[in-house]
């Protein structure tokens, strides 16, 4: 069973109905012995980071969590602002975050932008750069639904799985060990995203 942690952000019916759509059995949660028992973790998210964090902490989940993840190392999945809530910092709100994976939150350089607004908004095709099981089999030509003002900023190259861009190349995906983080929705790209949930559920 996929736990999806509800701390009050994020796309959470919409994650649900698309495991559901693949044949994944998943629950929207925020009991600890509900999430304990899951086999994999699924930290959706839309919205400020701060927020993000704060909702979180407020929660009481971040020290389960660590547990979860760090020490028994359970397969756990970030989207978008969930995501972001894996690294060690975000310059939105200039707060820190839960630090699974080398990497920071920036926003976007309009500077490098030239006439693109942010945020960053609509389908967008990636570039996987590194194999990894995440994405493996995902179909040809790939492309996913972004809404984000802020990606990620990895100090470590080696954890980046795929790319995107918007102005200019920027991590899209990433992976460390259990964890796993996309920048996009795959609860809205269709057979993309589909893939990319069906693959996450079959993880050990």
């Amino acid at each position: 069973m996929v736990a999806i942690i509800n701390y009050g952000l994020g796309n959470l019916t919409s994650i649900q109905n698309m495991f559901r759509r693949i044949g994944v059995d998943c629950k929207i949660t925020n009991d600890e012995t509900e999430i304990r028992n899951a086999s994999r973790l699924l930290l959706p998210g839309v919205g400020h980071f701060k927020k993000g964090m704060s909702n979180l902490v407020e929660s009481g989940l971040v020290g389960l969590l660590n547990e979860l993840v760090l020490e028994q190392k359970k397969p756990i999945l970030g989207i978008c602002l969930g995501a972001q809530l894996m690294t060690k910092h975000s310059e939105e709100g200039d707060v820190d975050g839960l630090g699974w994976v080398d990497a920071k939150t920036v926003r976007f350089d309009s500077t490098k932008l030239g006439n693109l607004p942010i945020p960053h908004m609509g389908w967008t095709d990636i570039n996987v750069v590194r194999n990894c099981d995440l994405l493996e089999g995902i179909p040809e030509e790939p492309r996913y639904y972004f809404v984000h003002s802020y990606h990620f900023d990895f100090e470590e190259p080696s954890e980046v799985i795929a790319t995107s861009k918007y102005g200019y190349e920027f991590a899209c995906a990433f992976n460390k060990e259990n964890v796993y983080g996309a920048q996009f929705h795959p609860e809205k790209s269709h057979k993309f995203g589909m893939k990319v949930l069906e693959n996450f559920s079959k993880i050990s």
